[in-house]
């Protein structure tokens, strides 16, 4: 799936998916919002492991793994 990572301002940033899972997320963004990344992933972890590699964080580390590491495809989501 993919998913968007947005920035508002200086500080501000709200990462997503794409489409209509990530709507009520977006709407919380400004007008001003800018769509700055976007990557594809298979799972939450995966998404979140690209996210930490981009913002230069280090290593993502799952407080649920068995939950974080389950496919898009395994929780239903088409």
């Amino acid at each position: 799936m993919k998913h968007e990572l947005w920035t508002e301002g200086e500080n501000s940033q709200t990462f997503c998916l794409s489409g209509p899972r990530g709507d009520s997320a977006r709407g919380l963004l400004g007008p001003g919002a800018k769509l700055a990344w976007t990557c594809e992933a298979s799972s939450y972890f995966e998404a979140m492991t690209k996210y930490y590699e981009y913002m230069g964080w280090g290593e993502y580390i799952s407080g649920f793994p068995e939950q974080d590491k389950k496919t898009y495809k395994e929780l239903g989501w088409q």
